[in-house]
């Protein structure tokens, strides 16, 4: 069955802050916000007064009509939120897509601002991701389990027993990572090169996770540019094509409920994503020429490397250890940028502008002659989402 959407929208452009550690910015979520927005009307040749509709994440502090409304707009046709948080890295473009491939609007924002910690209590958003969090309130925090560190743990641990996954793999990740963060110099770990050694002797945060494995909270924000693929032919950058996209999840899917199914709990919670994201592209795994993947921590995005079939179930470790994922010869570099772990965590969104990047052939770790590109959303959080980026029509 063909999927309506196939090539009929575009990210046409791309915009981002400086990105810092969390609170070194001095700065207003929303002011970042504001700027990244900017940057990417301006990278798209279009007015921010242009823009008829706004989407962001459902934790997002910036709301759509209050940017809207500083940045002049004076008629929208479309907001909305994507429930949760980086589970709608990817959501939030479909929903854009959807909108304009059903004439609601034009051209759409889709967004992600941040300052100050996320996960220690110095944000206002903690408190609207905990009201959706029941069961992690009533059956996790009496325990001591109250932070993802600690949640995401749980995963990766099970990932070693079912498979003897190691901690050194989990570092031969994040070196990975690191290692392209050092040709970004907007990374966070930018000119701080790791070693698996250092991985293995930085402290614990949650066992198995060491420092290292864990996301780099961050300042900054960033923002795309999404309009009709006709439109965007006139426009000053190669667009960038949504092939396909799909989220939401299988039975019993959601991070804080896998403990009743440890079936499912070695995995990041993608595998019918992937299957519907394939099936609508017409493509495969083998077909991505690189892959930017979401990780909260480094199990979990070696384990979203086995949903979307880059490597058997299980597999993932020594795939990841051979340099499968690297720069530049890797089966599949990914997180080109230096992701989560080593660019900045905005909640993947930077992931997604590096997915652009690549496709117009202006990454700081450029794949030779990358045409397509898979962006994931959020691990074990459903629900999820995911889409495939191509530089023409597939």
């Amino acid at each position: 069955m063909s999927w309506a959407l196939r090539n009929k929208v575009a990210i046409v452009g791309i915009g981002q802050t400086a990105f810092t550690k969390p609170g070194a910015s001095g700065r207003s979520a929303f002011s970042l916000a504001i700027e990244a927005t900017l940057g990417a009307c301006a990278d798209a040749g279009v007015r921010p007064t242009d823009v008829d509709g706004f989407v962001t994440y459902g934790v997002e502090s910036t709301d759509p009509y209050t940017l809207a409304e500083t940045l002049g707009v004076e008629k929208t046709t479309f907001m909305d939120r994507y429930p949760g948080g980086g589970e709608g890295l990817a959501g939030v473009v479909h929903h854009a897509a959807m909108a304009i491939h059903a004439g609601v609007a034009d051209t759409v924002v889709a967004y992600r601002s941040l300052s100050g910690r996320l996960y220690l209590g110095n944000s206002p958003e903690i408190s609207a991701e905990d009201d959706n969090g029941f069961f992690r309130k009533s059956f996790l925090f009496p325990f001591g389990v109250t932070v993802p560190a600690q949640f995401y743990a749980m995963h990766a641990r099970r990932h070693m027993i079912d498979f003897g996954t190691t901690s050194e793999q989990f570092g031969a990740y994040a070196v990975n990572q690191n290692r392209n963060a050092q040709r970004n110099p907007n990374a966070i770990h930018y000119g701080r090169p790791i070693t698996v050694e250092d991985h293995q002797s930085s402290r614990v945060v949650a066992d198995p996770y060491r420092l290292y494995d864990c996301t780099q909270e961050a300042d900054g924000a960033c923002a795309v540019v999404i309009t009709g693929a006709e439109r965007a032919a006139g426009l000053p950058h190669k667009p960038a094509f949504v092939v396909a996209a799909a989220e939401g999840s299988g039975p019993s899917n959601h991070l804080y409920t896998q403990v009743r199914h440890q079936s499912r709990f070695n995995t990041a919670g993608f595998v019918e994503i992937a299957e519907d994201l394939y099936r609508r592209a017409g493509l495969g795994p083998s077909d991505m020429d690189v892959a930017q993947i979401f990780e909260t921590f480094t199990g979990q995005g070696m384990m979203a490397l086995e949903d979307f079939g880059f490597c058997g179930r299980g597999e993932s470790g020594p795939f990841v250890e051979s340099g499968s994922v690297g720069w530049p010869d890797g089966e599949v570099p990914i997180n080109t940028a230096g992701g989560g772990l080593a660019e900045a965590y905005i909640h993947g969104f930077n992931n997604l502008v590096e997915g652009v990047r690549q496709l117009r052939g202006t990454s700081t770790s450029q794949v030779a002659g990358a045409s397509t590109c898979l962006v994931t959303a959020g691990p074990g959080a459903m629900p999820s989402s995911a889409l495939i980026l191509a530089n023409e029509p597939r």
